[in-house]
């Protein structure tokens, strides 16, 4: 597996401190290996090291509650009166899990944990840890790690198979494609049905999942929760607006969808939660798809957003009602507008896309990202081809 640098260098300046280091982000996203090489680089550094698997079902048996999990750091620490760094991956197993945390923290103890199911979600560990911890969100791969862990596997992969399968680390380590499409749609079962119908104990369940069907393959749309009302009524599912939201909260808290604000928008589409909706990963979109119809245009734009996130960027929506801008990208006092198409070969799409910018001014960069080959770039507006999108760090 890779090293993911992009992640692990924000938490190296935790690894002496006494909040609890929390680990998260949507299930198979590679959280365990991003935990593993933190042990790694630790161990390296210190003997002072306690470290439990609870997906390891004889672990488990032997620690399964808070307080046989205290008895046991105490007992293998090696030095009592020493900094401990304890790593527990997938520690929402472990019975009052929480409370073993908060008491190792004030027991000299450098925690780190992670954690895929619904018990470790961003509410669950915000409630529970009380402010006693930092956080950090892991993703799926971007383009550039899924080619570097392919490169490792010794597999050829390209950006088309990206747009349309994800990133999910270990979707890559199948030779073919049906194989990983029936990873994915494990995967999707398991966040649906276990994550969230059972955690949130909903009844309504064909309701809920023709929502989430429609949500998925909605991504890098603009819609409001009213418009997914009316879109249920029409298929003979009555479904309130105040459940729509609650729903799609449930999906945001699984890490499953990112809803992204309009950056102008009014009080009243706040209220009637008009975003733009991207996945987590793409391939929600494409395992959905009928008939090998993939889409790409819209998966091209979720992924571009995917990116500009791993890249640090701050990123929001314009739409005024009548002109719309795919990301309003700030990061470093800097701000850009940005485009996203899979393709400006044609008169049309290019048109569309370098003409979206001309009511606006050349006091902010105007960028058109897509998947061609050809640079368009004109006087005013800079095209970057996906492959380079890691040169808008130079910019």
């Amino acid at each position: 597996m890779i090293f993911r640098e992009r992640y692990i260098a924000p938490i190296r300046a935790f690894y002496d401190s006494d909040l609890i280091k929390v680990i998260t982000g949507i299930r198979r996203c590679g959280k365990s290996v991003i935990l593993a090489d933190i042990h790694k680089e630790i161990k390296e550094r210190s003997g002072n090291v306690v470290s439990l698997d609870f997906e390891d079902a004889a672990v488990l048996a032997t620690v399964p509650n808070a307080m046989k999990l205290l008895e046991y750091v105490d007992k293998n620490r090696p030095g009592k009166d020493q900094l401990c760094y304890v790593f527990l991956d997938e520690v929402q197993r472990v019975e009052d899990w929480a409370a073993a945390c908060r008491t190792l923290r004030v027991r000299n103890c450098s925690v780190f944990i992670s954690g895929s199911n619904s018990k470790l979600l961003s509410r669950e560990f915000t409630k529970e840890l009380s402010g006693r911890y930092v956080s950090f969100r892991v993703r799926p791969f971007v383009y550039r790690e899924l080619l570097e862990y392919a490169t490792q596997l010794g597999r050829s992969m390209n950006l088309t198979d990206y747009i349309i399968w994800g990133g999910f680390p270990k979707r890559v380590e199948y030779g073919d494609i049906e194989s990983q499409k029936k990873y994915l749609n494990e995967i999707n079962d398991t966040i649906v049905l276990n994550d969230i119908i059972s955690r949130y104990k909903i009844r309504r369940t064909e309701i809920f999942t023709r929502l989430v069907n429609y949500v998925l393959v909605s991504n890098a749309r603009i819609f409001s929760a009213r418009s997914v009302a009316d879109y249920m009524k029409t298929n003979s599912f009555k479904c309130t607006v105040t459940t729509i939201i609650k729903y799609l909260g449930y999906l945001e808290e699984a890490y499953v969808v990112q809803p992204v604000r309009l950056f102008s928008t009014k009080a009243k589409r706040e209220l009637s939660y008009y975003y733009k909706m991207y996945n987590e990963d793409v391939s929600f979109n494409s395992i959905r798809a009928y008939n090998n119809r993939f889409d790409l245009t819209h998966n091209f734009e979720n992924v571009v957003y995917n990116e500009l996130v791993y890249m640090g960027y701050d990123v929001q929506v314009f739409n005024d009602g009548k002109h719309e801008i795919d990301f309003i990208a700030n990061k470093g006092g800097k701000t850009f507008y940005i485009q996203a198409a899979y393709s400006v070969a044609e008169e049309k799409a290019y048109e569309r896309e370098f003409g979206a910018f001309n009511r606006f001014d050349n006091s902010i960069q105007k960028i058109v990202i897509s998947n061609d080959e050809i640079d368009y770039s004109t006087s005013t507006v800079r095209h970057i081809q996906f492959r380079n999108l890691v040169a808008m760090n130079e910019l």
